[in-house]
């Protein structure tokens, strides 16, 4: 299933301007990310997937239109997929990208300074566009 264009396109207005944020194609949607790691994506399977902090998990998934999150069989503890009914409105899109803003940014340095460098240098890059303040991949 291929994500929601729509979605896309309103993900893209609310990032325009916002420096750092680049989309990617990834895991069958299109995915959000900055430096700090994936916030959000058009997801494939439908919905809105977004990071969350795993000690807040349970609690978003008490709220309405938000169901655990399964990539490949696996239950993803960082995530939580929004359906389409928790993002209709602007605002309530909005909400959720600044939950996944801050969750991403709220990440631990996994990687040590320099761990695998060349192993990194030498891996086939994927593509990554970059939002512009027009809202078009740069």
């Amino acid at each position: 299933m291929a994500y929601d264009e729509k979605l896309a396109e309103r993900l893209r207005r609310l990032m325009t301007g916002r420096r750092g944020v680049t989309e990617r194609t990834m895991m069958g949607g299109l995915t959000f990310m900055t430096a700090s790691g994936m916030f959000c994506s058009a997801s494939g399977k439908g919905g809105l997937l977004v990071r969350v902090d795993p000690q807040s998990r349970d609690a978003f998934l008490g709220e309405e239109h938000v169901e655990p999150a399964d990539i490949g069989g696996r239950r993803m503890t960082g995530f939580v997929r929004v359906r389409q009914e928790g993002y209709r409105t602007e605002a309530g899109l909005k909400k959720w990208i600044e939950r996944g803003l801050a969750a991403a940014a709220a990440r631990p340095d996994t990687k040590p300074n320099g761990a695998n460098k060349e192993a990194r240098k030498s891996a086939p890059k994927k593509a990554a566009k970059r939002i512009s303040r027009r809202g078009r991949g740069a």
